[in-house]
This record gives structure tokens, C-alpha cells and sequence, in this order.
């Protein structure tokens, strides 16, 4: 475990990271957005070691905005076939496609730079709203370019993290901030959604 440690380890196995091209570097934040369970981080913070700070910003902001475009993309051609209708039913799905089709950018905007929103569920509420796909590519790409550089700035510097506990310190606890400021954004926004959507339906009701 220690040898993983190790500052001359990590030169190493960048340089190894590197050697394979900036298409590697594109392609696992770009499987990321179909495969969500996979770690963006690490994929960003690998990018960052290999390439520096700003070439592995780049390629995980390049590949992370284009496969989170080509899922937006697929949800809007076929989110409404029958075969996948039931992403529509889910209550919580319908309450954000409103939510999302009444509120438009801000919201959604500030949703996509925390690093722990669930980015297959925007995705799929972007999908099958009816916001323009011009919009949509907008907010993803000005959305994303805050929460990769976020990591990207945050694990660049892996040696430091390692050797430097104070610095270690402070990253620790700004992941930790986003982590809560995420949650509070996210409890806030289902509280609305509950409560707009409530609003719209008594509405509906009494026409």
C-alpha cells in the first residue's frame, strides 16, 4: 500500500496514463455519463496528474459535456417509447420535468456544478422536458466547466496531497462543503419541486 503512496509511484503511473494519448484521457468521462456508478473524480484527478492541470481539465470537461450530451440526446429521441415509458412514471421524474419545464436555466445550471448531483438524473429530466437542446447544450457546458475545474484544481497536485497534511486539510474540507451545500441544494430543490407541483395540481384541479 505504501509503494501506492509513493510520489515517485505517481510520476510513474502518470507518465504510464499519459503515454496512452488524449483519447484516454476523453473516453472514461465520456462512458461515465452512461455508466454513472463510475468515479468522475477519479477519472478527473487522473487527468490532472497525467496531463496538468488545464490539458486534463480540458479532456474530462470535453468528454464529460459530450457524454452527458449524447444522453440528453438519446432521452429526447427515445425517453417516450414505450419501451422506456416508464422513466416517465417514476412521481419524482414528472415533478422535475415540470419543475424544469416552469423554471428553466438558473436551477438547473447550479445543479450540474456540484460534483455530487446525480448527473444521469438531470440528464434524463433534461431529456424528456421540453427545453430547447441549444439550452440544454449551454447550461451542461457552462455547468460542467465549474464542477471539473472544481476537481480538476482540487487533485492536480496529488503529491501535495500527500505530503502536505495541511493542504490535505483544507481539500478535505472543501469536498466535504460541496458535499453539504450539494445536499442542502438538493433538499431545497425537492422541497420546491413538492410544493410547485402541489400548487399546480390544485390548480389544474380547480379549473
Amino acid at each position: 500500500m505504501e509503494d501506492w503512496l509513493d510520489v515517485n509511484k505517481i510520476d510513474e503511473l502518470a507518465a504510464h496514463y499519459k503515454a496512452l494519448g488524449p483519447f484516454f484521457g476523453l473516453l472514461p468521462p465520456f462512458i461515465e455519463a452512461f455508466l454513472p456508478f463510475l468515479p468522475l473524480v477519479v477519472f478527473v484527478v487522473a487527468n490532472s496528474v497525467a496531463y496538468g492541470l488545464w490539458y486534463g481539465f480540458i479532456l474530462s470537461w470535453l468528454g464529460t459535456v459530450a457524454g452527458s450530451y449524447v444522453v440528453f440526446l438519446i432521452i429526447r429521441k427515445y425517453g417516450r417509447n414505450r419501451f422506456l415509458r416508464f422513466l416517465t412514471k417514476n412521481k419524482r421524474v414528472k415533478q422535475l420535468i415540470g419543475w424544469v419545464e416552469r423554471n428553466g436555466f438558473g436551477p438547473l445550471f447550479i445543479m450540474i456544478c456540484f460534483p455530487f448531483t446525480p448527473s444521469a438524473l438531470v440528464n434524463l429530466v433534461a431529456g424528456l422536458s421540453n427545453m430547447k437542446k441549444k439550452n440544454y447544450l449551454i447550461i451542461l457546458m457552462a455547468g460542467k466547466l465549474v464542477m471539473i475545474f472544481t476537481m480538476s484544481f482540487i487533485g492536480y497536485d496529488l503529491k501535495a496531497l500527500l505530503t502536505q497534511p495541511i493542504r490535505t486539510g483544507i481539500v478535505v474540507g472543501i469536498i466535504v462543503l460541496l458535499w453539504l451545500v450539494g445536499k442542502w441544494f438538493e433538499k431545497r430543490i425537492d422541497k420546491r419541486v413538492e410544493e410547485e407541483s402541489s400548487t399546480f395540481y390544485q390548480g389544474e384541479d380547480e379549473k
